[in-house]
């Protein structure tokens, strides 16, 4: 600026002693008008501001709003004149072990070598646990294991969610919505994973992509005839900003739910983002359990059946859930 404001002065300067040569001197002594500093100087100490990029949107669960569905706190879609009601007897924060809210109703996989037991679930520590030990004495049925269920139903509008950290081992952990009764059901597989496979990945199944894959789904049995459909996702997936993004199952508690919307819609979620959705046929009609267990199988879909010698090891067998929180949709 400075630079800028000599040059004018020395302009001026040049001006009046061309005007006053021109009063003195010959009548033919042409006028030359001052220069237009502007055309020709540039401010050497003005720069051009790079442009500024977008800041991230960062998704942190564990710093989510507990009051309320995990996505609020960072995307909120509940829809205009509704409000979430919290559902008591389908949360807890597993301080101990509930009776009036959760059973045990083990039930046993034809197929497979699991054997659901009482004494392979529980809760230590505020984590509800499932954990898979060995029959050494069981050829066929050497895969000891349990389920959790809640004792009350649930139906849309609604949404479930829990924090889950998968066992280690070729197994489905799973968190999922059943009636209870195989020839007449409705079903939502909020996610079904396996963090270490056994089998080689197939043109159907990509289990080299299940350490970060939320296998969700849904059944609806009625006559006996079945309808179901996917709706997978992957944690690969995630925004930048998910400070869980590309985290293996076994390696983190990550946050799944479900959005049961009405009859036909169900939206998924993980780790507060949506992530795969199913949108069925034919409606859902029946009231719904909350379940938890841990399961295997010899089968591509699955995954291969674990290492005998896995099960004895307490640091990769069991599937755990640090809390569960439901919610009721209705109007303000």
């Amino acid at each position: 600026m400075f630079k800028i404001k000599l040059l004018q002065r020395a302009s001026v300067m040049l001006f009046s002693l061309f005007i006053m040569a021109g009063s003195c001197g010959s009548d033919s002594v042409d006028f030359v008008p001052p220069v237009d500093s502007e055309e020709v100087i540039e401010d050497e100490s003005i720069e051009e501001e790079e442009p500024k990029e977008e800041a991230t949107n960062v998704i942190d669960v564990t710093k989510a709003d507990a009051k309320y569905p995990t996505f609020v706190s960072f995307n909120n879609t509940t829809p205009e004149g509704m409000e979430w009601e919290k559902v008591d007897a389908l949360s807890d924060e597993f301080d101990y072990w509930n009776t009036n809210k959760w059973t045990k109703t083990n039930w046993n996989y034809g197929g497979t070598p699991v054997n659901m037991l009482n004494s392979n679930s529980g809760v230590t520590d505020g984590k509800l646990w499932i954990k898979a030990t060995l029959d050494t004495k069981s050829e066929d049925q050497w895969f000891k294991t349990s389920r959790v269920r809640s004792k009350t139903s649930i139906k849309f509008p609604m949404y479930t969610e829990c924090s889950i950290k998968t066992a280690h081992i070729s197994a489905f952990n799973t968190f999922w919505l059943n009636n209870g009764n195989s020839e007449n059901r409705d079903e939502i597989d909020i996610i079904e994973n396996n963090s270490k496979p056994t089998l080689e990945p197939t043109n159907s199944f990509a289990l080299d992509e299940y350490p970060w894959q939320m296998n969700s789904q849904y059944f609806i049995v009625k006559d006996g005839v079945t309808e179901r459909a996917k709706g997978n996702s992957s944690n690969k997936n995630l925004s930048e900003g998910n400070t869980l993004k590309g985290v293996a199952w076994n390696e983190a508690y990550h946050v799944v739910g479900a959005w049961w919307k009405d009859a036909y819609n169900v939206q998924f979620y993980l780790d507060g983002e949506p992530s795969g959705k199913i949108t069925t046929k034919q409606p859902f009609t029946i009231e719904q359990f909350l379940i938890w267990d841990l399961w295997t199988q010899d089968s591509n879909w699955v995954g291969g059946l674990p290492q005998k010698e896995e099960l004895l090891d307490d640091a990769i067998n069991t599937m755990r859930v640090d809390w569960v929180r439901t919610w009721k949709l209705k109007e303000k």
